[in-house]
């Protein structure tokens, strides 16, 4: 399996921190001089880094060099709401073996790129509220959300029918949203899509009957009810991308893709693929 490397360094000087989490002084060393070295670190000393296998989205064009990792859903109480595994002290990362008996082994550092590293929710000590909280801006029916409610059910209900003038109606209602970010921390920007296709994905249907049988049973546990949900931060400049949110997606062949207008790099969210890359390793945690 080709390993996939991390091109872009830690973010620096635009960090929001909780107290007592997070030291500045404690993450010094994670700028842009410092991030060449930790991106080639593949042990971190119980900080989370080194290489990592995860499922994700898959990159199809452009310059990203790998998709975007996949975060699986629950919905409790009609509210949609992402898995956060158990804290391993031995492994130093937040990991849940062999979710839903895929074989695949889900973790936090699947999220350790672009800076995120240093986003205090995705320390995996940390108690943060899974509610996947409403971030309005990108769809017109989101404005009629309250920014920071939590995303529910029925607001999908017209998912096998919804458009927005932009590639094929009825593909899928898309939403976005903010994850383990309450408080003043670094926000965590994720995407999700309600749709039929996700449906057949977790039953094997059709063409996903294709998919290797590690991902496909990955899938089946980490969707429900035809929500699929991923970190949206594009792999190659760190960007946030979107699913049928820019007109001019359509000239790229992106209209029912996630297009990131930034160097049009393209994901399809109805194919799922397992790579490796290596995790950039978390600043120490202070108390």
């Amino acid at each position: 399996m080709p390993l996939d490397e991390d091109k872009y360094p830690a973010e620096t000087g635009r960090r929001r921190f909780v107290k007592g989490v997070v030291g500045s002084a404690a993450l010094s060393s994670i700028g842009v001089g410092g991030a060449a070295a930790v991106d080639a670190t593949t042990d971190a000393a119980g900080e989370g880094g080194g290489t990592t296998e995860f499922v994700a989205v898959e990159n199809t064009d452009g310059p990203a060099p790998r998709g975007m990792p996949i975060i699986p859903i629950t919905i409790e109480g009609g509210e949609l709401r992402g898995v956060w595994p158990e804290y391993d002290p031995e492994a130093g990362v937040a990991i849940a073996r062999d979710f839903g008996g895929s074989g695949i082994d889900y973790s936090s550092a699947w999220f350790q790129y672009c800076g995120m590293q240093t986003a205090a929710g995705l320390y995996p000590q940390v108690e943060q509220d899974n509610t996947l909280r409403s971030s309005p801006g990108s769809y017109a029916w989101q404005s009629d959300v309250e920014a920071g409610a939590p995303l529910t059910v029925d607001m999908f209900s017209d998912y096998q029918e919804w458009g927005n003038g932009i590639g094929t109606a009825g593909l899928g209602k898309p939403a976005s949203a903010n994850w383990r970010s309450e408080g003043d921390v670094k926000t965590i920007p994720v995407q999700l899509i309600r749709s039929v296709e996700i449906e057949k994905m977790a039953n094997g249907e059709g063409k996903y009957s294709s998919l290797p049988s590690d991902v496909q049973q990955f899938i089946s546990a980490a969707t429900e009810e035809g929500f699929i949900a991923w970190m949206n931060k594009c792999t190659h400049f760190c960007c946030v991308p979107g699913f049928k949110t820019l007109a001019g997606s359509a000239n790229f062949g992106a209209a029912n893709r996630i297009y990131c207008q930034c160097h049009q790099s393209v994901y399809n969210p109805f194919s799922p693929v397992k790579k490796q890359f290596v995790a950039l390793p978390r600043p120490p945690r202070t108390e």
